[in-house]
């Protein structure tokens, strides 16, 4: 007895939309019965056809119903099982815990939560394809309906639900599509491949004509590229965001760098307006001996003139009459130069010394050239 993969068709039916936009639906499934496969498919490589039994206590198995409860829907097959490892990226729903077998059938109530999922389902492809795994006994027998069989499936237990186009029965059920990954592929009496119906796609404006499993592959993809290129796009426009951002930022600290340039001045032209606002602090308080700390020009003048006139003579006066009071003021105030007084006092004095001293000069310069004048004669 050797373990292998499998896969059964069933449609949706039944299908509703939620008001959050999830769908709800039911699949029915009746896999008992004999399938054909290709020896190969089954590991049977000198066989051309092996006849597959599943008895309906296998199928209707309780371990085997309990397994569609909590069972993961899947877009297509996945080339793995769905674990704990990759569920978020492979379940697109799941199977409610009402799975049971009624009058004959499966019944698997489930819900579709996966945008792209349901995007397909409404696009047309509306079967479900279980894929699952069975011990596979190899015995000759007859079933109790008189069909001959090579094999038997038993203790088969589901992995998944896969959302795939229409099967090429139809809505048939049958066991093997999509099967390139999952196993293996149903064939008629005679040998043959079950013939496959093609249908025509449209793929990025052109139209294509494939399988169903193509089909099926196809979607897969073009949604794949799609949810890609939607988070590129959403990346695109974060980085753009960024980039504005930064580029704002820039601008601001250029902006308030050229303003400070346009505050700086040179030492002389500091040394400049040091000495000016010293010469008109020190006019002020030879006004008004007052506090002028933090004042503006034209507040140290007004509160000077203020301080020595008082209030009411600035009365509705403008800033020029307050400055040129100010002027007027500072000058009156200004206190005489005792040196230059003094200096221009002694004029006098120093002009009446300086004919002294030519005086004397002149004399002591006569009595050393009286030798050289004649002799009196008496």
């Amino acid at each position: 007895m050797t373990n292998h993969r499998f896969t059964d068709v069933s449609t949706i039916t039944g299908a509703r939309k939620t008001a959050d936009g999830f769908i709800v639906a039911e699949a029915f499934v009746a896999r008992a019965g004999v399938q054909l496969y290709r020896g190969a498919e089954v590991g049977i490589a000198d066989r051309d056809v092996i006849r597959v039994w599943r008895p309906e206590d296998e199928v209707k198995a309780p371990a085997s119903v309990r397994g569609y409860s909590h069972a993961p829907i899947t877009l297509g097959h996945p080339a793995e099982f769905v674990t704990a490892d990759n569920w978020s990226s492979l379940a697109k729903g799941e199977v409610s815990t009402e799975a049971e077998w009624k009058d004959g059938k499966l019944r698997l109530p489930l819900i579709v939560k996966d945008a792209a999922a349901i995007a397909a389902i409404e696009g047309g492809t509306r079967e479900l394809s279980a894929g699952y795994t069975c011990a596979l006994e190899f015995a000759d027998g007859i079933t109790p309906e008189g069909d001959p069989y090579d094999a038997i499936q038993r203790d088969i237990r589901i992995n998944h639900l896969a959302i795939v186009p229409r099967g090429r029965a139809g809505s048939e059920c049958r066991i093997g599509d999509d099967a390139e990954p999952w196993g293996a592929t149903p064939i008629t009496d005679a040998g043959k491949e079950v013939s496959m119906t093609l249908r025509k796609i449209m793929v990025d404006g052109l139209e294509v004509e494939t399988t169903d499993a193509g089909a099926a592959a196809i979607t897969k993809l073009t949604n794949t590229i799609a949810t890609k290129d939607a988070a590129l796009a959403q990346k695109d426009a974060e980085h753009a965001k960024e980039v504005a951002a930064k580029d704002a930022q820039i601008a601001k600290v250029e902006a308030e760098r050229d303003a400070a340039k346009g505050k700086i001045v040179s030492d002389a032209e500091l040394d400049k307006r040091v000495a000016a606002r010293a010469d008109l602090i020190g006019k002020a308080k030879a006004i008004a001996d007052a506090d002028y700390a933090g004042k503006s020009d034209a507040e140290i003048r007004k509160a000077a003139v203020a301080a020595k006139l008082g209030d009411e003579a600035l009365a509705d006066k403008s800033d020029a009459y307050i400055e040129a009071r100010f002027d007027i003021l500072a000058e009156d105030a200004t206190p005489a130069d005792p040196l230059r007084a003094a200096l221009k006092d002694a004029k006098p004095v120093q002009d009446a010394r300086a004919k002294a001293e030519a005086a004397r000069l002149a004399y002591h310069q006569q009595l050393r050239d009286g030798y050289k004048a004649a002799p009196v004669k008496h």
